[in-house]
């Protein structure tokens, strides 16, 4: 029986080898801190003890042959000994390949996704490139109020008794306002099986191996992520989890691709540090509900893909009239996974003293960097099995939307018009004071 060897890295461990400081470079481009040259070594010395254990166990096997012919008493017990000997010599070796193994998983898990070559280079939002604006920002004739404002006095938000109830970044929402999320969710599932999507209503716990195949990190300070303890699960922070996590260990068949699906769920999220006036109210909170776009594809087609992602993202938010930019995420803001990340932002009139603009949706081609932990493949034209590409994009994150409605559809008097897209899904075409 041989080693049984688990994928241990997202990113080929022979293309890192191979392409030393190509990898290097994104690193530091991502600014990430990763040990690209232990990861080598630990890759070459693992190769060697793969290399010397299968030549023992070799000679056990032979050695274990001979045991069974005729043969003089002295000549059986100096086999028996050269059996033990090996035997040990196996163990140890095994040992240290253990060791070399865990090591080799724990760094080459670090090494990020290489970055799309056009992805600009840049290390905070401010660096990110505007590719392209939508919709026309509105001119109040009146100061315009934040949607925390304008839900209170509608009485469509409490977050004080949610703060009671279950803590800071937790929120109630009421009357009109549950109607406008309901709304929401059901018009962006209705877009994406426009374009294909399969609707899937997802789980909202996940295995910590799922996580941290999708590029998670499930556990310590850093984490965004809300472990269950003593269960080896998580509460997922997006559907991108439970829909990536789908076909692990599994093989698609090459004539089912791409697989297009769709994930409705509950998003937890601890985000801690998060903090400062951008983070108040809807915009970054403990949980919400999210419809997740994702797509399993041949390697050739990511490419088109993303855009069709990012096509639907924007007519989303085009046909509800909501003023948005399109932006291409910088290297060092697009996590681990990513190869490129569009992010759309909304302008939202409460933001700050003047409005400015907030992340809605976001969109990422992660190549097949998801798919090698998590043993998702296809067999392609050839007769081999390759690994998937996978992509993920947000349809619609329903906190986000409601504050970009509320605010960019409030009048001089406090009430909030409905977008026309939305008022046969509401039932009502504006929000007034009870």
């Amino acid at each position: 029986m041989g080693l049984l060897l688990y994928p241990l890295c997202m990113l080929d461990l022979k293309y890192i080898k191979e392409n030393a400081e190509a990898v290097k470079k994104n690193v530091a481009d991502r600014f990430m801190t990763v040990d690209v040259d232990r990861v080598i070594e630990l890759y070459d010395r693992r190769n060697v003890l793969i290399s010397e254990i299968d030549g023992l166990r070799q000679k056990r096997n032979e050695n274990a042959k001979k045991m069974k012919g005729p043969m003089e008493q002295a000549e059986r017990q100096k086999l028996i000994e050269e059996g033990k000997k090996l035997k040990e010599d196996i163990a140890k070796i095994e040992e240290e390949f253990s060791g070399v193994e865990t090591e080799l998983k724990e760094e080459a898990s670090k090494v990020p996704n290489m970055a799309h070559p056009d992805a600009p280079i840049g290390k905070e939002d401010k660096d990110n490139l505007e590719i392209k604006r939508s919709g026309k920002v509105p001119a109040f004739g009146f100061k315009a109020r934040d949607h925390i404002e304008l839900g209170t006095e509608l009485d469509l938000i409490d977050f004080d008794t949610a703060a009671k109830v279950s803590g800071a970044k937790f929120y109630y929402l009421k009357n009109e306002a549950v109607i406008l999320e309901m709304a929401l969710s059901r018009y962006a599932v209705d877009m994406v099986m426009k374009h294909g999507f399969t609707p899937t209503i997802t789980p909202d716990i996940a295995k910590e191996e799922i996580l941290e195949g999708i590029g998670f990190n499930p556990r310590g300070d850093e984490s965004n992520i809300y472990s269950i303890e003593d269960t080896g699960t998580c509460l997922v922070g997006t559907a991108e989890i439970t829909l990536g996590g789908y076909f692990a260990n599994q093989i698609i068949n090459s004539e089912e691709l791409p697989v297009k699906m769709a994930g409705i769920s509950h998003c937890f999220r601890r985000e801690a540090g998060a903090a400062g006036q951008y983070s108040k109210g809807l915009y970054r909170v403990h949980q919400f509900s999210k419809v997740e776009m994702f797509i399993f594809c041949k390697p050739k087609d990511a490419d088109d893909f993303h855009e069709e992602i990012r096509g639907i993202e924007e007519e989303i938010f085009s046909s509800l009239d909501i003023p948005f930019r399109v932006v291409d995420t910088c290297t060092g803001d697009l996590g681990a996974p990513a190869y490129r990340k569009y992010d759309l932002e909304a302008w939202m009139p409460g933001r700050g003293d003047n409005g400015g603009w907030g992340e809605i949706t976001s969109t990422s081609n992660c190549t097949d960097y998801q798919a090698r932990r998590l043993g998702i493949r296809f067999k392609d034209d050839d007769g081999k099995n390759k690994h998937v590409y996978m992509l993920n994009g947000t349809a619609i994150a329903l906190s986000r939307a409601i504050i970009a409605i509320m605010e960019n559809f409030q009048t001089e008097d406090g009430s909030i018009r409905i977008p026309e897209k939305l008022v046969p899904y509401t039932g009502f075409d504006i929000i007034k004071k009870k």
